[in-house]
């Protein structure tokens, strides 16, 4: 590994019904991240899940894309949003590097309660796949993904795993714990990412491989510089064989 610090950012704020208002306020957040910084915002940050409007939500995830692109120059930047693919709606997370997009990922497991199953088409379990990074492991889940073990089963040994949510406010501690279990269990960097919405949980944070999880509610951007290197030095303290 080349690099031996970056600087991960969480975005956490509330989506409005207004899409063009949500695009706004991504764009300003994306504008304070440092340059070759890595960051994340929200599940479907841009327009809600917004089932009511669906085509519009699509045809918009479409225009702010483009609009978001040019913003990602010396940085890197991983979201979700509302994709039409035939006659077909999947919830897809994009990674864009250098105003590229890099991978992208349809969300597998759907959640029921939120109604999801009648809206969305899952993707497939094949689709997770680990990439890279400025020689960095990565992965991506989305929101109720987490409580998956198949999935985390699949992305072992990572070094970086990014989580855009929209996880209730009634189950945050689920979210907080999994959230740190995960980068435990894989002695890597975590990113998530959750809305700040009134029903949300927030507890979006930057966790180290040790387990030390950077939190703050109070916050819409959360930055923080890791040591890559943690990552070596937690393995060869505790080997699990990652």
């Amino acid at each position: 590994m080349t690099i031996s610090k970056k600087i991960f950012c969480s975005l956490q704020f509330k989506s409005k019904s207004s899409f063009e208002e949500n695009l706004k306020r991504l764009k300003i957040l994306l504008s304070k991240t440092p340059k070759g910084s890595i960051s994340v915002a929200p599940e479907v940050c841009l327009t809600g899940f917004s089932y009511d409007r669906f085509d519009e939500a699509a045809n918009f995830s479409k225009v702010a894309l483009n609009e978001i692109l040019p913003l990602t120059k010396n940085r890197t930047f991983a979201f979700t949003l509302i994709e039409k693919r035939g006659k077909k709606f999947y919830n897809v997370a994009k990674v864009i590097h250098n105003g590229k997009i890099v991978y992208e990922q349809p969300k597998v497991k759907l959640f029921k309660l939120g109604g999801e199953i009648d809206y969305f088409t899952a993707g497939k379990l094949e689709d997770i796949k680990i990439f890279t990074i400025e020689d960095l492991k990565v992965a991506i889940i989305i929101c109720f993904e987490l409580r998956f073990i198949e999935i985390w089963q699949k992305i072992r040994g990572v070094d970086l795993i990014l989580l855009p949510a929209m996880w209730g406010k009634l189950r945050k501690k689920h979210f907080e714990k999994l959230s740190d279990a995960l980068a435990l269990a894989n002695q890597c960097f975590l990113i998530t990412s959750n809305s700040a919405n009134l029903d949300m949980a927030k507890g979006s944070a930057i966790i180290d491989p040790f387990g030390n999880a950077y939190r703050d509610d109070r916050k819409n951007l959360l930055l923080k510089e890791c040591n890559l290197k943690d990552i070596r030095k937690m393995r060869r303290y505790m080997d699990i064989g990652l």
